[in-house]
């Protein structure tokens, strides 16, 4: 077990996907009018590939065309003090080929909030690290 300065574990790649696929909600970062910004979204890991749905007119559809983009999920559990925490790297990218939009619709991935949310991001996972806190 590799652990970095702070004495946290660091993870391995698969481990890392791993992770990232068994929770729905994560936080994509983003510049918006040169500024950092940061909002949550419900995505779904398809291979080294993030999965994100939202409006077509939304800012962050906006915001994440060809653009560089963080993605960051963690869970943590307050009691025992431990956790992960997981943050992916990559390129941005809307989807407009008809064949990868029907396969996309097609995973099992839900948004949270209203209707209308049938355009897809794409990020393509280039860095991808990640820590766990155990006791």
């Amino acid at each position: 077990m590799q652990l970095d300065s702070s004495g946290l574990q660091v993870l391995s790649l698969d481990e890392c996907l791993g992770l990232l696929s068994t929770t729905p909600i994560g936080r994509i970062v983003f510049t918006d009018h040169a500024l950092p910004a940061v909002q949550p979204v419900n995505f779904y890991l398809d291979g080294r590939s993030i999965v994100i749905r939202t409006s077509i007119g939304s800012k962050l559809a906006a915001a994440t065309r060809r653009a560089v983009v963080a993605f960051e999920a963690d869970e943590f559990d307050r009691e025992l003090r431990t956790g992960w925490s997981v943050t992916a790297v990559g390129h941005s990218r809307a989807v407009t080929d008809p064949a990868e939009l029907d396969r996309l619709a097609a995973l099992p991935l839900t948004t949270w909030a209203p209707a209308g949310r049938d355009h897809y991001i794409v990020v393509e996972a280039e860095q991808v690290s990640g820590r766990r806190l155990t006791d």
